[in-house]
């Protein structure tokens, strides 16, 4: 399956964790995804559907080009990507991460309840609407730097 620009291969960008829910995340050098539950170490990983969240560097330059000084993991995403139009993804999307990680996208997007500091700051924000999340199906370690890749 391809992405509407006919792209199915791009770069991990950074991966980033938190210890708490609500709070952006760090920058990690490597992590490890772990299969059925998300990615160690991290607030959000557990027993559900959203063990990992996933967005594209492309999203992020959408807040920078409002101004914004926003960097990978700002989002409170877990794996940012580049070259992947992750927005254009389907649920049911099996996503290759590194070289034997494997995630499930499981949801489009995320209601916000209150808005977050970057709404308030720019009248935006990209997680809702471009921001996926994802089940571990298979686990491995992840770094920047390597391979994020649909398959069929």
């Amino acid at each position: 399956m391809k992405d509407s620009q006919g792209t199915d291969k791009g770069t991990i960008v950074a991966v980033s964790t938190s210890l708490k829910k609500g709070e952006k995340k760090s920058n990690m050098d490597t992590a490890e995804l772990i299969a059925d539950y998300g990615l160690k170490g991290d607030a959000h990983a557990g027993n559900w559907h959203r063990q990992v969240s996933l967005l594209a560097l492309e999203s992020i330059e959408k807040i920078r080009a409002k101004g914004l000084d926003v960097a990978p993991g700002d989002f409170a995403e877990n794996i940012t990507t580049r070259g992947l139009n992750l927005w254009e993804l389907e649920v049911g999307t099996m996503i290759g991460l590194g070289e034997d990680a494997m995630v499930e996208i499981t949801q489009i997007g995320k209601e916000c309840h209150n808005r977050c500091a970057i709404y308030h700051r720019v009248g935006d924000c990209v997680m809702p609407k471009e921001g996926i999340f994802a089940r571990v199906i298979k686990g491995g370690s992840v770094c920047p730097g390597d391979r994020a890749r649909v398959t069929e």
